[in-house]
């Protein structure tokens, strides 16, 4: 490809004044001043009087969009303690009451499609008999208030109506993809001790049949807790497992509901309504626990006003289920949207089949990988000349950041009045907290603004805000809902302070590179950490560890994911040898089909390369955040102290392998 035109900063597109006075963003900016006086002349403005008074501006969104409470909060911000904030003390209520408080019966719930499978609509009628039904099954199983429902099922139907039948009981949600290999799934739901599991006989993708069944079998003969397997037969109607500890998903559809069909269950705005997992980089993945009222009040500020995503809109952003994309997507709901889920290879089996299916749905928003968007290019797909996709405002970017080259494709391929919207979050707080506003003009490289009520800053090692242009450790300075209410079994809290708030005390700390721009704009510059991030998901360096240290060829190992120029991502796995061992293509072959079948495609290195030794702390910690310093350039000096290393040959060795590579990418 020939290189960019445009330089980052640079002005790509300016939102016309009738499409700004048309967001959903200006009604609540004009419902602020009509009910407590505060006129807020521009979106700086606004951010400042939502980051500064908290109460205030959540108070104010749970009025504008009507969110339903069964009991009304005593306090908006009974305390705002990092860790340990208390956000709508006293009030009740349900998900599932802010989904249903936007029935409309003129439009569908759900569309869905996949490689298998045409796209079709699910009625409201539809989902909430659906729902009421397994709620009313998994009441039959002993399911009660508090347990915990896992699933492991494709981006479909069915997913969404598990979710919103397990939380309408007041059960806890979690879920893994289907792709997820034995130890990957068993690593994450051992902990969280799930009564029942819902799983899929298994899996499209690319055009070829996963049979998950004998995955199904491994994976419950795993987990003691589970009472009851529920196999959804999508691929063989006539799917069966073993033993009699099971039923069908048809079951429990067939449930009798009782004479008052749907009823949700009231629980306080902190009860946990999902478990999401993060990256497993010193242990196994960590349990983060959401609440129902935390949730709801951050989807809808994120989705309404920072995506303007509007009543009878359509969304569709091609994701897993156990990616936190789903449960985003999930939340168009909560404001009268229609999700589109799609099941299967965006990219199959061409690379404009993502935009066919804008053509087809009539989205309005459209969501895709950095990784995706720069395929796109590559492969010079013409979205505007090949598709009529009128009904398009807006297209949104996530999974690592987008170069400006994906910027300027965007713009001639696809451009007109449809706005990008790259943004920036995570698991964590499963949302994002910089990215778009219907507001505001797109520049090249950077994405728009801090979302309202993300108070993001970028800190120096000492914890000293830095200055527009300068980059530094993205944080967040005060409580948002949407933080975790706790990990799993952390009674005491330790592991989830140790997780966020240990670096700066009482302030967030994330894991990102941030600069923010003159403009007001921001930059994420790669993980600060040593979390690997493959195409917007993320997982931990542990999980690969699990498997390759298991090898007896294998002494010791380290892993790296490294952002790179053009929106690639390169993952080598550095492995030193037993002794007399050499690296040949048998065992390279065998180590990429054992981290294919434990853990998933995604896992998978992009290089295997044997070193001498791994470098270690002197506490015996792999040194992986150094490694990838050295690889982003830095000198060996700069990475780590010398009397930190528990081996003084060992990262010398890695700097070489860096300057090489270097020194072949600049030649």
């Amino acid at each position: 490809m020939t290189q960019s035109r445009i330089r980052e900063g640079d002005l790509l597109w300016e939102p016309s004044a009738a499409a700004r006075e048309a967001s959903r963003l200006h009604a609540f900016l004009s419902h602020v001043q009509r009910t407590r006086g505060i006129s807020l002349a521009d979106y700086a403005a606004a951010w400042r009087w939502s980051t500064e008074d908290l109460e205030g501006f959540w108070g104010s969104v749970a009025e504008f969009f009507e969110v339903p409470f069964r009991t009304p909060p005593r306090r908006i911000l009974a305390d705002a303690s990092m860790p340990g904030a208390r956000w709508f003390d006293g009030a009740t209520g349900n998900y599932v009451d802010a989904v249903l408080a936007r029935r409309n019966d003129s439009r569908p719930a759900l569309l869905a499609c996949a490689e298998q499978r045409p796209l079709h609509a699910i009625s409201w009628a539809e989902l909430v008999a659906h729902v009421g039904a397994v709620a009313a099954g998994l009441r039959a199983l002993g399911v009660d208030k508090g347990d915990c429902v896992a699933a492991i099922l494709p981006n479909i139907p069915e997913a969404v109506i598990g979710f919103l039948a397990t939380v309408s009981i007041g059960a806890i949600w979690t879920s893994c993809a289907p792709e997820f290999g034995t130890q990957s799934v068993v690593d994450r739901l051992v902990q969280v001790a799930p009564t029942v599991l819902i799983a899929v006989d298994g899996y499209r993708y690319g055009g070829r049949d996963f049979d998950r069944r004998a995955v199904v079998e491994e994976i419950r003969g795993a987990l003691p807790t589970v009472r009851t397997t529920v196999l959804l037969r999508d691929l063989d109607p006539d799917a069966e497992l073993a033993g009699d500890a099971w039923t069908t998903w048809a079951s429990l559809l067939a449930t009798p509901v009782g004479a008052g069909g749907l009823a949700p269950e009231a629980v306080p705005f902190d009860h946990p309504l999902w478990i999401l997992f993060s990256s497993g980089t010193t242990g196994l993945p960590k349990p983060i626990v959401h609440s129902h009222g935390g949730v709801v009040l951050e989807h809808v500020k994120e989705l309404g006003l920072q995506l303007d995503v509007r009543p009878g809109d359509r969304l569709l952003w091609p994701t897993t289920t156990g990616w936190m994309m789903w449960n985003f997507v999930v939340g168009a709901l909560l404001v009268g949207a229609t999700p589109v889920l799609y099941d299967g290879n965006p990219a199959y089996p061409s690379m404009d089949t993502l935009w066919r299916m804008a053509e087809e749905a009539e989205l309005t928003h459209l969501g895709m990988s950095a990784a995706f968007t720069m395929l796109c290019r590559k492969a010079d797909v013409r979205p505007r000349e090949q598709f009529a996709m009128a009904s398009l405002r807006c297209v949104s970017v996530t999974g690592s950041p987008l170069p400006v080259e994906g910027f300027e494709w965007f713009y001639q391929a696809v451009g007109g009045d449809v706005w990008l919207a790259p943004i920036s979050g995570g698991t964590d707080l499963v949302t994002a907290f910089v990215g778009g506003s219907p507001m505001l003009p797109v520049r090249a490289g950077e994405m728009q603004c801090c979302s309202l009520g993300a108070r993001v800053a970028a800190f120096d090692p000492a914890g000293n805000p830095l200055p527009a242009g300068e980059t530094g450790d993205l944080v967040i300075t005060a409580p948002m809902p949407s933080m975790p209410i706790c990990f799993w079994n952390d009674a005491d809290g330790r592991r989830l302070r140790e997780s966020y708030f240990e670096h700066f005390e009482g302030v967030w700390r994330h894991g990102d590179w941030i600069r923010f721009t003159p403009s007001g704009g921001a930059v994420i510059e790669g993980r600060s950490d040593s979390t690997l991030n493959r195409n917007g998901v993320r997982f931990g360096t542990s999980e690969l560890y699990g498997v390759v240290d298991g090898f007896p060829e294998i002494a010791d190992s380290l892993v790296i994911g490294l952002e790179e120029p053009g929106g690639l991502y390169w993952m080598p796995l550095f492995v030193a040898l037993a002794p007399g061992v050499v690296l040949d293509a048998a065992l390279d072959a065998r180590i990429r089909l054992a981290i294919r079948t434990r853990l998933s495609p995604r896992h998978v290195p992009d290089e295997i390369i044997a070193v001498p030794r791994i470098p270690r702390t002197l506490t015996g910690k792999k040194m992986e955040v150094p490694v990838k310093r050295l690889f982003l350039g830095y000198p060996i000096d700069a990475v780590a102290a010398a009397g930190a290393i528990g081996d003084p040959e060992a990262l010398p060795a890695f700097a070489r392998l860096a300057a090489a590579r270097r020194a072949r990418i600049d030649g």
